[in-house]
């Protein structure tokens, strides 16, 4: 039997197996394996951290017989607390540092971004396929993350020593991570673009990003409305509030006139007793945020943050778009 020449050759020559990613996407990736496999490693390392952590604490506790039996001053003491607190509190600026400011930045600086936007490709489809691998990554690793903190934290938070309000909790917890993460990310990634320097722009990057931890941990108290509650001058405040986050504190008369705390602040309790009686002061007032409005204080949070990364990211597809970049 005789074989053709074609026969042959589809005989010898296999077709190559097709990749998992193709084009664009497999471009992407490939640019940046590097920093896509250190957020995958460290959300897995984190997460087993995590994990450990939480069974670690509950063999303590358990063997210190809580809830039944009180715990001794401080509460609960460990190096992984504190941490885990840390590690948590500054991914969001080591992704957008390290992430954010050079994904497009040290395309500009070395050239590859002037190459690649030159091809059939065009440079929405570049940088769209760029933003969404990262966004994707970090949405994941940061959500990972966050879920298992989460899962750590509210069985116990009676026994951390950073109140629920507190930034090492409120921004750890929930979506609060993840959107921050994503922000910050967002920020990274438009100064590098404005810049199109790597180190000018981690550098304006991480500024940036410490000075928006300290404005949105000043922040927190403003997503929900204030309560007020008002009990008698002599009572002590009732245990339900002992979870509650105190704004401020007044005392108050019986027509409902408000004053200042130190109103009444005399040197001996004679005179603090007339200024109480001329006043007709009858109740403390405080002002408060209440635990179960943690949840909702979180989803506003997290939405504003989602919006600024929106529009940061807008900007960025906007600018790519219209402009060269060089």
């Amino acid at each position: 039997m005789s074989t053709t020449l074609a026969d042959a050759s589809r005989t010898t020559h296999q077709e190559p197996g097709r990749r998992l990613l193709g084009g664009l996407n497999w471009l992407v990736v490939r640019q940046h394996r590097a920093a896509l496999l250190t957020l995958a490693a460290v959300a897995v390392l984190g997460a087993g951290w995590l994990v450990y952590q939480r069974g670690r604490m509950a063999q303590v506790l358990e063997a210190a017989g809580w809830p039944d039996e009180p715990l001794p001053q401080p509460a609960f003491s460990s190096g992984g607390v504190g941490l885990t607190l840390t590690a948590l509190g500054m991914l969001p600026v080591l992704l957008a540092v390290f992430l954010g400011a050079p994904l497009i930045a040290a395309d500009q600086e070395h050239g590859t971004a002037r190459l690649v936007t030159t091809q059939s490709v065009s440079r929405r489809r570049w940088i769209t396929a760029k933003l969404a691998w990262c966004y994707g990554s970090v949405l994941v690793a940061a959500s990972v993350l966050s879920a298992l903190f989460t899962w750590w934290w509210k069985p116990y938070r009676s026994v951390f020593q950073a109140h629920w309000s507190e930034g090492a909790i409120f921004d750890n917890t929930g979506p609060v991570l993840p959107a921050l993460c994503l922000f910050l990310t967002a920020a990274g990634i438009t100064v590098g673009l404005l810049l199109r320097r790597v180190l000018s722009a981690m550098a304006v990057t991480f500024v940036f990003s410490m000075c928006v931890e300290l404005v949105w941990d000043r922040m927190h108290s403003l997503l929900a409305p204030a309560r007020m509650f008002s009990y008698p001058l002599d009572d002590d405040l009732p245990a339900r509030f002992d979870e509650a986050y105190e704004l401020d504190r007044w005392i108050g008369s019986a027509d409902g006139h408000l004053y200042g705390w130190g109103l009444c602040a005399e040197e001996t309790e004679a005179a603090s007793n007339a200024c109480v009686k001329e006043h007709g002061i009858v109740d403390n007032v405080i002002q408060y945020l209440g635990f179960d409005q943690m949840p909702a204080m979180q989803w506003t949070g997290a939405g504003i943050l989602l919006a600024a990364a929106a529009v940061l990211t807008a900007f960025t597809v906007w600018r790519v778009s219209r402009r060269p970049l060089r």
